[in-house]
């Protein structure tokens, strides 16, 4: 055999054992990589997209409440940093999709809201 060939199927067979060894399980994201958040329902994704919509409102000086986060995506770094669909109502009673972009790290306790945007930007 050849060696491109050789090596194609030991790279297969190191994925075959690699996937067995999970037990057929997802491994999770990628660090670095953006994934979709599994259950957007789940508490700490609500009350995060709750955060960022009440600190766009401080820095905005807007009346937007949080009703929502629809979906999602998170990116594993130094932390996690989280893109949320959020619905929002604004003063006047309109619902409006926004994205919010959120840096956690829950061992320093530190969170910051790094992008709010209108939803049609994405």
């Amino acid at each position: 055999m050849e060696k491109p060939l050789l090596l194609l199927l030991a790279l297969m067979a190191a994925t075959f054992a690699a996937t067995a060894a999970l037990g057929g399980r997802d491994p999770g994201p990628l660090v670095g990589g953006w994934g979709p958040i599994p259950d957007v329902k789940d508490p700490h994704i609500q009350e995060l997209g709750g955060w960022a919509v009440t600190q766009h409102a401080k820095l905005a000086s807007d009346r937007l409440q949080f009703r929502r986060v629809t979906r999602g995506q998170e990116q594993v770094v130094s932390g996690m940093n989280y893109r949320l669909f959020v619905d929002a109502v604004d003063g006047a009673g309109s619902s409006a999709p926004y994205v919010a972009e959120v840096y956690e790290q829950s061992w320093t306790s530190t969170r910051q809201l790094t992008s709010f945007k209108p939803a049609r930007n994405y």
